[in-house]
């Protein structure tokens, strides 16, 4: 007898409903979100056949926590699905809008029932590339709450220190580097920062880590810091001053978490199989190498060919056609963090590679926009790389972007 486990996830408890092929009840329980509520789970499934080679199938609406960890680990299969797509289906078994756990927890079960190949199980990936995953997601948005704490800074800048941020203009990363940082702390208004001496900034250089042009920088900052500038009142300024501190120290801590999670994600992503081939691929460093893994991982089963793959990424266009109508449109339905990371490489990927710059410069020819030739140039490497982890091989230039004479041989033979 098949039996599929249905469950209702809560965050102090979870409701399990099995049925069996007919669709008919045959178990339920209320669990904990412990230790004993997973062994009371594990024992209700094991009294319905529940073994290491035939495991029931789970449905869950989450794809995150303790539970669906230890679930994955036993080696079953495990289904997320989508809220939006499990409230759809209840509307098959009432029609009234009544709502319970135990109902919801069936709903699952039955999801996986009649239509367990319309949903995609969670990917079986290996512990390593799964701790990659949580470092390179976590750094990406140490990165974006960076970049969020540095616009919030430059913001509260502008409304008393302007002269602040035009010196800043030659910084390659702006509020973000650490000379920067450290001159904004020393002085945070523009009538500390215009009594700072060439000493004084000459220690500012060395604190913050510069080397080489000290005299010179010192130069341009002790007269940059000087230029005349509208400013408000002196008790205002000093109070604009103890916020701008306030904003820097959550900058600084946004600065610090996105270096060491970067670090701690370059040195898992190394260890890893996969990482050669992905690091071959021009534009592909070891941090943004960790992110492409983090979101397609290492389960070769995942995506069953590179369109797939695409599809996911959202570099693929959609089509959509309804009687006359014909419309081929940017998917919007996507990974995002993987988009994310796929324009990033893409745009390296210009200077590195010869024929990425003659297919984006062939597409921007043929009408494209920027945008728009970057999502093809995209598109074409998430292919060959598909194809190179799948072969186990390296990225080849000639390969993956061959002439035309090359193509006119291949044509004719």
């Amino acid at each position: 007898m098949r039996v599929f486990c249905g469950i209702d996830w809560a965050s102090d408890h979870h409701d399990v409903a099995l049925v069996d092929a007919d669709g008919k009840l045959v178990g339920r329980a209320r669990i904990g979100d412990d230790a004993g509520g997973l062994q009371q789970l594990l024992e209700l499934l094991a009294e319905h056949g529940d073994n290491p080679n035939a495991p029931i199938p789970v449905a869950i609406e989450t794809s995150r926590g303790l539970l669906v960890a230890r679930l994955r680990a036993t080696g079953r299969l495990v289904y997320s699905i989508n809220p939006m797509a499990a409230a759809r289906y209840r509307e098959r078994h009432t029609v009234v809008r009544k709502k319970s756990d135990h109902l919801d927890a069936m709903v699952l079960a039955n999801i996986l029932r009649t239509d367990a190949d319309a949903h995609r199980p969670l990917p079986a990936d290996s512990e390593l590339a799964q701790a990659v995953a949580v470092l390179a997601r976590a750094q990406q948005d140490a990165v974006w709450d960076r970049n969020q704490a540095g616009n919030k800074l430059r913001s509260h800048l502008r409304e008393y220190f302007p002269g602040y941020l035009a010196a800043l203009q030659p910084f390659r990363d702006g509020l973000c580097s650490p000379l920067a940082r450290e001159l904004l702390a020393t002085a945070p208004t523009p009538g500390q920062a215009a009594k700072l001496t060439r000493t004084q900034l000459r220690a500012v250089l060395r604190r913050a880590g510069r080397k080489r042009g000290i005299e010179e920088e010192v130069e341009r900052l002790h007269a940059a810091l000087r230029v005349p500038q509208m400013r408000q009142l002196p008790l205002v300024e000093e109070a604009m001053g103890r916020q701008a501190l306030t904003l820097l120290r959550k900058l600084d801590a946004a600065c610090s978490s996105a270096d060491d999670l970067a670090e701690a994600s370059v040195e898992s992503f190394e260890k890893h199989p996969d990482a050669e081939i992905i690091t071959s691929f021009p534009g592909l460093g070891s941090l943004t190498g960790a992110r492409v893994l983090a979101e397609i991982g290492d389960d070769r089963s995942r995506f069953s060919d590179a369109k797939a793959l695409k599809a996911y990424a959202g570099s693929a266009p959609v089509t959509r056609a309804s009687g006359k109508s014909l419309a081929v449109m940017v998917r919007r339905v996507k990974n995002q963090r993987l988009a994310a990371v796929g324009y990033v490489w893409a745009f390296a990927s210009l200077t590195a590679s010869p024929g990425a710059r003659a297919h984006y410069d062939r597409r921007r020819e043929d009408g494209d926009r920027h945008s728009s030739a970057q999502r093809n140039l995209y598109n074409r490497l998430l292919g060959c790389l598909h194809h190179c982890l799948t072969k186990r091989v390296h990225y080849d230039e000639n390969t993956a972007f061959p002439t035309q004479t090359k193509l006119t041989l291949a044509v004719a033979a």
